[in-house]
């Protein structure tokens, strides 16, 4: 596996998938009994923007991402929410200046807004981002790193004892198969822990295998599912013209957070004219 996040860490999609996560975080903290939060692809929790996009080889993509609301004074709430929360991981780590240097992955922004009875359990495949992902996090309260295949956690980490439970699945879609195993695992994740939500994030490459992705993914549950998507244009000659995020149980409020910030991040991470957004319940909310 070749993939490695740290090249695109910060970009229009990083953007989109925290601040929604954030948002279902922040959900789920509207209770005050703990849960788990379990991220199967967790990559290694920091990136450093200077030396990702290091040769001249490479484009940084961050300044298209984090960069258009970095220094934007009139954000709504939500957004405000998280680029305060990433000020603050940049500012910890002793980034300066008026551009981001150390951008959170998805496991800080989780242990950023942790609370005391609320669990961590980051996996993560590849043993090199592993590591760093456990140097981040050692002595971290309530937090587990696994070095392992992330579709393995839905057998070994639900049900949760806490009998809440949030799993984000952000794998790197280098596999023609990504989306099978996505398939099997929830079958296993749901058959286990029926009431959890779950939120698959995917990149929006070729339409008709995201469409019958989504489509399957409807046929096969009862549980309410919400998507949303993005597309930062609609050029053919882009690979990845945006990303998606499918939840499955959504919380109570997150299909308010989808409809009012889509157009704001529209808006914001369009690469041009072309730009646009959707949601839907993929199955309705009882």
């Amino acid at each position: 596996m070749n993939y490695r996040h740290a090249f695109h860490a910060g970009n229009y999609a990083d953007v989109f998938k925290h601040v929604f996560l954030l948002r279902l975080l922040r959900a789920l903290q509207r209770k005050a009994k703990g849960f788990l939060y379990l991220d199967t692809h967790a990559g290694r929790g920091v990136y450093d923007l200077a030396s990702a996009a290091a040769g001249p080889e490479r484009t940084p993509e961050w300044p298209a991402g984090i960069g258009r609301l970095w220094q934007e004074a009139q954000l709504p709430p939500a957004l405000g929410d998280y680029v305060a929360l990433v000020r603050e991981f940049n500012e910890r780590r002793g980034g300066i200046g008026d551009r981001p240097r150390f951008y959170p992955g998805s496991p800080w922004i989780a242990a950023l807004v942790q609370r005391p009875p609320d669990r961590l359990a980051f996996w993560e495949q590849q043993a090199g981002e592993a590591r760093v992902l456990h140097t981040e996090f050692d002595g971290w309260r309530g937090t587990a790193v696994e070095c392992g295949d992330g579709y393995d956690a839905f057998r070994a980490a639900l049900p949760p004892r806490e009998r809440r439970a949030l799993v984000l699945v952000d794998p790197p879609f280098e596999d023609q198969g990504e989306f099978e195993a996505i398939l099997a695992a929830l079958d296993e994740g749901l058959r286990r822990f029926p009431s959890g939500v779950y939120a698959i994030w995917y990149p929006v490459t070729e339409r008709a295998q995201t469409e019958e992705f989504r489509h399957t993914l409807s046929a096969r549950l009862r549980q309410p599912v919400l998507g949303a998507e993005l597309a930062v244009t609609a050029n053919p000659q882009v690979r990845m013209k945006g990303c998606g995020l499918l939840v499955i149980n959504p919380p109570w409020g997150f299909a308010d957070d989808v409809k009012a910030l889509l157009p704001a991040l529209t808006e914001r991470l369009a690469a041009d004219s072309s730009a646009s957004s959707r949601w839907e319940w993929l199955v309705p909310s009882p």
